[in-house]
């Protein structure tokens, strides 16, 4: 700095450290025919003050619970924090390397290019979009994109994401919540509609057969329609009103066992071997029929979706001290990616003679139970279904039994 000073005839100033004092000087020169004048300024605890601001900012930055990072106005990572590791699964080094292009899903880049662009020019953008995690699935985001501006003129831009993941799965399930709530209110309307006409009609069918010598063919295609219509009334009626049942220890081994007895003749006949592996844990805390309805109406729907026999592995799983799993795999026709959403919607169903009540009601008995079901399938390869119950529904039991009692 001295030698630029003489060389062009101008003055410079820097700060310099001088390790012997540990103090901080600004530094002016000031060149002149005959030399150099320079003029030192002890800055120490202004230098220590701007140190400690960056430290708090930096502290800020790395320590923030989210995903915090800066970009170049290309788009290209200057830096990031561990939160952002975490969210995408990159390290820092390979941040830098990338842009935010790549790690943004399809569909959602060019929208997420013009908040991005709106940021650069000086304007703060808050948006939700999806990004890319390095092992490949989507992650749902919500991201705040801050201009980085530097004597008045913006040089980048900082960002912060937030993970949406849980309060996603939180909205769908109170989503799912809602529906179910409404469907009890229409099934018990619809139940009290239909079957008060429906016994009639089915006393008047069974008298007129009765009285009849030669009875048509249609008199038995009448009765198995009004036997259907009594079974879905059935089922809109357990959705209608709380079952009157209380949480007992049981044993959900044997509850898996009994139900594979009840399904071996079908699953025989239609040339589907059923395999099970049970690990050894204590008993749950449940209602053993309901459990046993649940697992009916799951390995039914996978002996249908295998007309031409294969394996269905059901593995009870014991995945702490205090949760268990159900798995249920199987060989089916599988489910498009498109249609998983929907399964378990009220009347949602792909069978021909299906009600779409069977999954509705499952999943309502594991919400009692205070469990979760989760669900993957591929088309032509069949269905996983992962069950997990509690070994003690305290909060689900509790608000059963209020509803019982009412």
């Amino acid at each position: 700095m001295y030698h630029k000073s003489v060389n062009e005839q101008s003055s410079v100033t820097f700060d310099s450290y001088f390790p012997p004092l540990q103090t901080w000087f600004d530094v002016r020169t000031y060149p002149s025919e005959n030399g150099l004048s320079v003029f030192f300024q002890d800055i120490t605890d202004k230098k220590q003050a701007a140190l400690k601001d960056e430290q708090h900012y930096k502290s800020l930055f790395d320590n923030h619970p989210d995903a915090v990072f800066s970009l170049d106005l290309e788009g290209k990572y200057l830096s990031v924090n561990q939160g952002m590791e975490r969210l995408l699964g990159y390290t820092a080094r390979e941040f830098l390397t990338l842009s935010f292009a790549p790690l943004v899903a399809e569909g959602y880049l060019e929208q997420t290019n013009t908040y991005f662009a709106k940021a650069t020019d000086g304007i703060t953008q808050h948006y939700e979009t999806i990004a890319l995690h390095k092992n490949g699935h989507q992650v749902p985001v919500s991201v705040t994109n801050i201009p980085i501006v530097v004597d008045n003129k913006v040089v980048g831009v900082y960002g912060i994401a937030k993970d949406l993941t849980q309060q996603k799965k939180s909205e769908e399930m109170l989503i799912r919540s809602e529906k179910l709530s409404v469907v009890g209110e229409l099934s018990a309307s619809i139940a009290h509609e239909i079957r008060n006409p429906l016994t009639s009609l089915k006393g008047f069918l069974q008298l007129l057969k009765s009285s009849m010598d030669q009875v048509p063919a249609y008199f038995d295609i009448m009765t198995d329609e009004i036997s259907r219509i009594e079974s879905i009334t059935g089922e809109l009626l357990l959705h209608a009103k709380p079952q009157a049942h209380q949480f007992q220890e049981e044993s959900i081994t044997e509850i898996t066992k009994q139900v594979v007895v009840l399904l071996s003749s079908q699953a025989l006949i239609n040339n589907i071997v059923i395999n099970t592996r049970y690990d050894d844990f204590p008993k749950i805390r449940c209602i053993d029929s309901q459990i046993k309805q649940v697992l009916i109406n799951i390995i039914k729907n996978s002996i249908e979706s295998m007309p031409k026999g294969g394996e269905i592995n059901i593995h009870l799983k014991k995945i702490s001290e205090q949760e268990i799993c159900i798995h249920i795999a199987d060989e089916g026709c599988g489910i498009p990616e498109e249609l998983l959403n929907k399964v378990g919607l009220p009347f949602y169903t792909t069978k021909e003679k299906g009600t779409g009540l069977g999954m509705l009601t499952t999943l309502k008995i594991i919400e009692t139970h205070g469990g979760r079901l989760d669900i993957a399938s591929e088309v032509g390869k069949g269905t996983v279904i992962d069950i997990y119950l509690n070994r003690e529904p305290l909060v689900s039991e509790y608000i059963s039994n209020i509803f019982i009692n009412k």
